[in-house]
């Protein structure tokens, strides 16, 4: 018998609170592929598997032979959300876009590496609802701008900030956001127009009559908004008959700030379900990432207050997330030999786009989990982030890249000016 979902104050449960939750995304729905994990045929392959979209090929004759009682495990195609800002960015962004928007914001400002996904995002979602975007990018411009960089110089106001300024962010945000705000005009942290927002009935006429108004979001906006987006992504999944309210989901996601993974899991625990969560570490420690987690769910209660049953709250005392590191730990932003390659083999065996910073690690983890775990269906959470391969492309040239993903002898990929690795937070 599966756990009462979790209770708002006066009786409300989660579920009555998503419903009444006004959304950035149509609908919360996601394609789901089914991907079967097989041993490698290749006798050249460096690769120990080979794999096979069950979902696309059974039309064509697939999923049978040698496919049939293959290990397999589910692929929730967030990066088809968008043609360009998909993935937890705009799951992130779900919840918190119209809320600002309802509070009258004229202009947002948000910042990230140069190749900040979350920055692209908010520069596209915010002009396609009327609100101009300001972006501060970390470090030196690019000399050939590409991937979510040119995105962003596309749908928003781009201005460079050396890596000293970005070091004292909120002051940052605060200062660029009181110049695009003018002397009429009144500027508010997200986080904070998201309590009050939440606690009180809402007043479009609460900030006067201000010529601008400019809401700060900050850097991967991971905000008790952002987990309401993902949470909604989890109402949706437990739905679907592939899944249902009574099976045990083992749920795999990369994690960068830990946003998506907390989401996750407590959307899994207030709605009830027997749905566990592990989050690929790739930008942070164990302990830092358990903060998160803690600081987030505090934050929950705070804006929701009440909202957590019993049970919840004796699963918070210990992690709703099991944070575990990549199958091979490095440097954030640090891509193997033969990473690329792996990725390339993945699209070509199944259609899936995959990055070597983000998305492969989780593709890994589901891989080795449908192998162990028998009991319980392995769900991959697909992040997007698959703009990030432009962002390759001016670390070296094309020959380079080329010649790394068909498995010629590789060299490491040189760096050129403001678009290393660490382009990507």
């Amino acid at each position: 018998m599966r756990p009462t979902p979790a209770l708002a104050a006066g009786g409300r449960t989660v579920a009555n609170l998503l419903s009444a939750t006004e959304w950035m995304l149509r609908s919360p729905a996601s394609q789901v592929h089914t991907i079967s994990v097989l041993p490698s045929q290749s006798p050249t392959s460096r690769h120990e598997f080979a794999f096979s979209n069950l979902t696309t090929s059974l039309g064509n004759g697939g999923g049978k032979g040698v496919e049939e009682g293959s290990p397999r495990f589910h692929v929730v195609r967030d990066d088809l959300l968008h043609p360009l800002a998909n993935g937890n960015k705009a799951r992130k962004l779900d919840a918190l876009l119209p809320l600002l928007r309802r509070r009258g914001a004229t202009d947002i400002v948000t910042c990230g590496g140069c190749q900040s996904a979350h920055a692209a995002a908010v520069a596209v979602h915010c002009a396609e609802w009327g609100i101009r975007p300001y972006i501060l990018l970390r470090g030196e411009q690019p000399d050939v701008p590409t991937g979510y960089n040119l995105i962003s110089l596309m749908f928003g106001n781009v201005t460079y900030a050396s890596r000293s300024l970005y070091a004292q962010r909120d002051e940052m945000l605060y200062e660029h956001a009181t110049k695009v705000a003018g002397s009429n005009g009144t500027v508010m942290w997200a986080d904070d127009i998201i309590g009050e927002d939440l606690v009180v009935d809402e007043d479009t006429t609460y900030y006067g009559n201000c010529s601008r108004r400019v809401m700060i979001v900050k850097e991967g906006a991971g905000s008790v908004q952002a987990l309401l987006g993902v949470m909604r992504l989890v109402d949706y999944l437990s739905v679907m008959t592939l899944f249902g309210q009574d099976e045990k989901v083992h749920i795999v996601v990369d994690s960068g700030t830990g946003t998506t993974a907390v989401g996750l899991a407590l959307g899994a625990v207030c709605l009830g379900l027997q749905w566990r969560v592990t989050a690929i570490m790739l930008a942070d420690t164990l302990e830092r990432y358990r903060q998160q987690e803690k600081s987030l769910v505090s934050d929950f209660g705070k804006v929701y207050p009440g909202l957590f049953h019993r049970m919840v709250e004796n699963d918070t005392h210990g992690s709703l997330v099991q944070w575990v590191e990549r199958s091979s730990p490095r440097r954030f932003g640090k891509v193997l030999d033969g990473e690329i390659a792996m990725c390339r083999q993945v699209a070509q065996q199944t259609g899936v786009l995959l990055d070597p910073i983000y998305t492969l690690a989780a593709w890994e983890q589901a891989v080795d989990l449908c192998r162990r775990d028998s009991e319980a269906k392995v769900v991959m959470i697909h992040t997007g982030g698959t703009l990030g391969l432009f962002g390759l492309a001016q670390r070296g040239s094309t020959d380079i890249l080329i010649t790394s993903a068909i498995g010629q002898p590789r060299g490491r990929l040189p760096v050129s000016r403001g678009s290393g690795w660490h382009a990507f937070g």
